[in-house]
């Protein structure tokens, strides 16, 4: 596997083609192993993987604390290659529950404090606000940024699960490295009017959700049990027919799969990386096992018959169900 190496728009940094999502290893999909976690963290690194990204509301802190301990116990040499995108303002209580965003510049303002001190960092190379403010235009919450970006705190500005409008809004603002958002061969939305715009102003994009929160992974069974703290438990594509009807859609990627000997997850994270140079998969392992697996779709090579083949086994728009419910499906300003 040789890393390859892709730039976030047309003022963000080079990063590897591959990032490596935390969430996982802190908050919502059960529990996870915190040694494995570190361990992951350093392989990847090891690997050539140079993003990093998190949420300051992962766990209420603890992701940003865990990426600080592994990126603390790494060689000098592959501490100083990491670069951490940030993703902040979500609200949440001690119970766990979630309040909104606050995109006011005086939050924004706080939030990068506290992640600086979480993260034992002395910037954040991207820094974005998790989900649009409908309450705070977003001019303000990009102009906080940029005047953090200033002052040496940050070094990239990049959104997250905005819509077309929005982005434009943005943009027109100050520069912005990458828009961070779903997409996967069965949560292809952007591909109507984002992707488009972010191509039209220079703009990359870092998807995460490239196996659909494990969905198609060639992993997940029907007969699975979720732990009550994973929110898969109460996604609609993780649901009853819903669920038989999207474990059938990775039974016809599986065969394509096969025939290249390669593994459903590496053809799934291959398919992103095939849809253009301005787009970095993010990958959520949280285990080395995992990570090992999804950095070998960097050896994938998909060709015009391959895609042609895929396309018509998960057609666009083939997933069954919303890809989030219906309270976060609230809160999002891009296409659901």
């Amino acid at each position: 596997m040789t890393m390859r190496t892709r730039t976030l728009g047309t003022t963000g940094p080079q990063v590897s083609a591959l990032g490596l999502g935390c969430m996982g290893m802190s908050a919502l999909y059960g529990d996870a192993d915190r040694t494995e976690s570190i361990a992951t963290i350093h392989a990847a690194l090891e690997a050539g993987v140079t993003l990093l990204d998190t949420g300051d509301f992962y766990g209420m802190g603890h992701n940003e604390m865990l990426i600080g301990e592994a990126l603390r116990s790494a060689p000098a040499a592959r501490r100083e290659q990491a670069l951490v995108s940030v993703k902040f303002g979500a609200l949440r209580g001690p119970d766990g529950g979630w309040s909104g965003y606050d995109g006011r510049p005086a939050a924004v303002r706080n939030f990068a404090a506290y992640s600086l001190q979480r993260l034992g960092v002395d910037h954040i190379d991207v820094y974005r606000i998790a989900r649009l403010d409908p309450a705070v235009p977003i001019e303000e919450t990009v102009g906080a940024i940029a005047e953090l970006i200033e002052q040496g705190y940050v070094r990239h500005i990049g959104l997250s699960e905005v819509g077309a409008q929005t982005i434009r809004r943005a943009a027109a603002t100050a520069p912005i490295a990458d828009l961070q958002i779903e997409y996967s061969l069965i949560s292809r939305g952007i591909e109507k009017s984002i992707l488009p715009t972010t191509r039209e102003l220079g703009i990359a994009v870092t998807a995460y959700g490239v196996l659909s929160r494990g969905l198609i992974s060639g992993h997940f069974t029907a007969d699975r049990q979720l732990a009550a703290n994973d929110f898969r438990a109460f996604s609609p594509r993780f649901q009853g027919d819903n669920l038989r009807h999207n474990l059938g859609l990775v039974e016809a990627l599986r065969k394509i799969a096969e025939q290249k000997g390669v593994t459903v997850a590496q053809i799934a994270i291959a398919w992103v990386l095939a849809r253009g140079e301005d787009i970095v998969p993010l990958v959520g392992a949280r285990t080395r096992e995992r990570l090992t697996e999804s950095l070998g779709a960097l050896d994938v090579l998909l060709d015009e018959a391959d895609l042609a083949a895929i396309e018509q086994a998960v057609p666009a728009d083939a997933a069954a169900g919303d890809r989030y419910g219906a309270a976060a499906l609230a809160h999002l300003d891009s296409e659901r």
